[in-house]
This record gives C-alpha cells, sequence and structure tokens, in this order.
C-alpha cells in the first residue's frame, strides 16, 4: 500500500513533471492512503473544516422540504422517482433528508429511492455501516452515473462536492504574453513548482477567450484554476438526468469573479485543523485541497446538454426562499434556539452564508 507522496515521487520520475491536477488526484483519491479515503472524520469541529451538514441537522431539513416539493410536481404519472446525491461523505445528509421526509412526507418517502453515487469501496463502507442510515430500507449505493442508469428522474445533487475535483492551474507569463500550466517536480526530495508551457490550442477555452484588455493588466505569474473534471462530471450528470432537477451547493464564483487583483495565486486552498495554508505541495494525503467552482463554466456544461437553468443565486437567499415557503404551511415555523443558531450560521456573510453558491437546472 503506497501513500500518496510515493506514488507522486514515482510519477515525477518518469516523467519530470506532472500536471497539479494530477498531484491533487493522487493526495486526495489515492487509493486507501489518499486524504479522502483515509480520513473518515475530517468534517466538523473536531476534522479539518465545518461544512453546512457539520452545522446541524436543519441543512437537510430545509433541502428535504424543498425536495418534497419538487417530487411532488415530477411524480405525476411516473415511475418510482428517486432522490440521488452524488459525494455523500459520511451519510449524514442523507440521513437527515431521509429523516424529515419520513416524518413529514410518509406518502413520499414509502415511493422514492435515495441513491448514493460514491465511487470509493472505502467511503461506501463508511455509508453503510452509519447508524443513522441502517434503517433506511430504500437506500441504494451505486459507484457512477452509468451504473444507475439507463434512465434517472427525480432530483441529482451534490453538497460541495465540484470543489474536490482536481484541478488545472494556470499562470501568465507577462513579459512574454501568454499562459502556461502550474506543473510540480522534485528538487531533492521536496515538491516545487515548475511550467508547463503548452501551445495555445491546449488552452481551455476559458483562458483562450479572455479580453485583451484584461491581459494587459494582469501581474506576472497571475494564477487562476480550470476545473475539466468537474465540468465533465456535471454534463454526464446532465445527460443521464431523463426528467427532473440537477442541483450544486458549493462555493464559488462566476466567470467574471473569478479574476481579483487581491487574489492572484488563484482560490486553491489546503486545510488542516482549521488552518487555511498556501503550501499546496505540503503533506500530500494529509491535508486537503480545495478550489473555488466555476459556476459559469459547469453552467454552461448543463445547459449544453439540454437543461434549462431555473436558479442559481446564494446559499442564504436559496435556504431563506425555502424557509419563507415552508412557515405559511407551519413547518419550521417555531425554531427553536438550537435551529436557529444554524440558520444564521448557514446563511450569515461571516459564516457559511459568504461563498456559497446555488445552481438548479431542469430536463
Amino acid at each position: 500500500m503506497k501513500m500518496p507522496t510515493e506514488r507522486i515521487r514515482e510519477e515525477i520520475g518518469q516523467s519530470g513533471v506532472i500536471s497539479f491536477a494530477r498531484f491533487m488526484e493522487l493526495a486526495l483519491y489515492c487509493p486507501e492512503t489518499g486524504y479522502y479515503e483515509k480520513k473518515k472524520d475530517n468534517v466538523g469541529r473536531q476534522g479539518d473544516f465545518i461544512t453546512s451538514v457539520s452545522v446541524g441537522s436543519l441543512f437537510g431539513e430545509l433541502l428535504a422540504f424543498q425536495f418534497a416539493k419538487w417530487l411532488d410536481e415530477l411524480k405525476t404519472g411516473r415511475e418510482t422517482l428517486k432522490i440521488i446525491e452524488a459525494g455523500a461523505h459520511d451519510g449524514k445528509l442523507a440521513a437527515d433528508i431521509l429523516n424529515w421526509l419520513q416524518t413529514n412526507r410518509p406518502d413520499l418517502f414509502s415511493a422514492m429511492e435515495y441513491i448514493i453515487l460514491e465511487p470509493s469501496p472505502t467511503r461506501r463502507q463508511w455509508q453503510q455501516e452509519n447508524p443513522d442510515l441502517v434503517p433506511f430500507p430504500n437506500v441504494r449505493w451505486y459507484p457512477s452515473l452509468a451504473a444507475c442508469r439507463p434512465t434517472l428522474e427525480g432530483i441529482l445533487f451534490s453538497n460541495e462536492l465540484l470543489d474536490a475535483f482536481p484541478v488545472h492551474r494556470w499562470g501568465w507569463d507577462a513579459p512574454g504574453k501568454q499562459w502556461f500550466e502550474w506543473g510540480v517536480a522534485l528538487e531533492g526530495e521536496n515538491f516545487r513548482w515548475s511550467r508547463i508551457p503548452h501551445p495555445a490550442s491546449r488552452l481551455p477555452r476559458s483562458i483562450l477567450d479572455l479580453p485583451s484588455p484584461l491581459l494587459a493588466v494582469l501581474p506576472d505569474n497571475y494564477t487562476i484554476e480550470t476545473s475539466p473534471a468537474a465540468e465533465t462530471w456535471w454534463r454526464e450528470a446532465a445527460g443521464a438526468l431523463a426528467h427532473g432537477k440537477l442541483l450544486a451547493i458549493d462555493y464559488g464564483f462566476t466567470d467574471d469573479e473569478m479574476f481579483s487583483p487581491a487574489r492572484t495565486k488563484g482560490t486553491l486552498r489546503a486545510y488542516h485543523r482549521h488552518h487555511v495554508t498556501d503550501d499546496l505541495l505540503a503533506n500530500p494525503g494529509d491535508q486537503d485541497l480545495t478550489a473555488h467552482v466555476n459556476f459559469s463554466a459547469i453552467q454552461r456544461a448543463g445547459e449544453a446538454a439540454g437543461l434549462r437553468t431555473e436558479t442559481f443565486c446564494t446559499q442564504p437567499q436559496f435556504l431563506t426562499r425555502i424557509l419563507a415557503r415552508a412557515v405559511p404551511e407551519k413547518i419550521f415555523a417555531s425554531m427553536d434556539a438550537r435551529q436557529v443558531r444554524q440558520f444564521q450560521t448557514l446563511t450569515h456573510p461571516e459564516h457559511l452564508g459568504r461563498a456559497f453558491r446555488v445552481l438548479v437546472q431542469s430536463r
């Protein structure tokens, strides 16, 4: 069983330099030893970072209310509808959603399937052993979108999935007026950054289409990220959805927001024990690596696959609208102090409400 550091060194030894996307893939997903493969409890106050799910059950309960409304719209005359969660981590969000549906919408609960898409056998086992999920007989696991076809009808969603796909890092050579890719090489036993030149024909379209006035003012070594893997996954998800909603909740920017004079090194960050660091090459496998999602690129990928964009908004806007629709139905109308604190954490700009966005597309 090889550690990510060993695998990365081997690949650099064969080629001299690897893309950061490959470095990130091995650091996070190396079988049994990558960050997401070996750290079961990396979320929450005792882990490396906080998520909307770790704040408490209210996030899942609000989503469940919205999902029930969508399923009501979709269910007439159709086969069993599904809620499909991609990247369920430890299964807590699934349990929160299912608990709410079983209690508040037993009619829907008994007529639906909850599918978890999880390519990692290790994480599937964690989820299947979660005592909060064991009581639910209508949960199914599949390793990929292709495995649960031919058709998907219902709601396909992800929460903080797209930000975990490997990203390529691109740097701007201001004197040469050209882009290059940041790769990873070895210097003794240590990893170091190395430039990988690329012809213009290999650059992603989002970079090739940048206007000349913007390029003229970019400082030397200005860095941005692209995630072809995230765009490909979204395109495949859109293609698999025969009828229903495709939803992503994640932190990210639009095309225009990706460029900021205050953010010359891109959005990629490493997280360890709630500390943020720019040392992205340190201790592969022991720290999380994550970059902001380019929601404009994701939206285009879905629309190119035939989906219609219904909503693109902030997480505070999305959750507040759900709550506003629920209160007249006397649901969440009398939240206790604990739930109020959860809602404030989910929506306040100094907490999780600052950077999280919601994209909803449909067919």
